[in-house]
């Protein structure tokens, strides 16, 4: 027999078109889906599995966190980021990546740093096998881990809007294995100042970690114009 839950307990489901948000943008960040892309709703409901409203909604979703842009008649396409946009998107994220990690070497717990450093070297084992997709995910809930040891809610919303926009970008600035190595580096760099409860240096080598990678992905800019 199957036991219902009690009255006020949570069920554990996801609403479809969260999941379909989800789905799109993991398909943006490794390039699936990649910038200035028309998003045919067709050939999206057979891939995801889902039906036109959830896809939709997801849709707004993505619209709002200014991933695609949605246009009257037109349906929707993947956002392309001018060159100018790139520098003022990393140049802010650096920022709020410095603020972070600074506010988490003050008040991070053991637990927490322990949990990082877990993060870390599972890490270098998918780069170590230059597993790009394990990297990047272990990579991004390491970033994730200090800005949430920072407890500042308003900062994590704001860091949250703005990674969420770069994503696709970060995620190609390993492409170029020497850089890869070289953010690698920074990170052990950046476990070693939150262990040691460094502020200033973390926020030093967080900051510079962003200058990395907007360098990686401006390298092979096509010619300033859009992606």
């Amino acid at each position: 027999m199957q036991i219902l839950p009690a009255l006020g307990e949570p069920i554990d489901r996801r609403p479809l078109h969260e999941e379909a948000a989800d789905r799109l943008r993991t398909m943006i960040t490794d390039g699936s889906l990649p910038a200035g892309a028309r998003l045919n709703e067709r050939v999206l409901c057979e891939r995801l599995r889902v039906s036109r409203t959830p896809l939709r909604e997801a849709f707004k979703r993505l619209a709002a966190e200014r991933l695609i842009e949605l246009t009257p008649n037109r349906g929707a396409r993947v956002i392309a980021l001018s060159r100018a946009d790139v520098e003022e998107l990393f140049e802010l994220m650096g920022a709020l990546e410095g603020l972070s990690g600074e506010l988490a070497a003050q008040r991070r717990t053991d637990a927490e740093l322990a949990e990082i450093r877990a993060l870390h070297y599972e890490m270098l084992a998918a780069h170590a096998r230059r597993d790009l997709p394990s990297y990047y995910e272990l990579n991004h809930r390491i970033h994730d881990s200090l800005n949430r040891c920072a407890r500042n809610g308003a900062l994590t919303e704001t860091y949250d809007s703005i990674n969420t926009r770069i994503q696709h970008l970060r995620f190609r600035s390993n492409f170029d294995a020497a850089k890869w190595a070289v953010a690698v580096r920074e990170h052990q760099e950046m476990l070693d100042a939150l262990e040691a409860r460094d502020g200033p240096r973390l926020r030093a080598v967080l900051e510079q970690h962003l200058r990395t990678k907007v360098g990686a992905v401006l390298a092979h800019w096509n010619d300033g114009k859009a992606q």
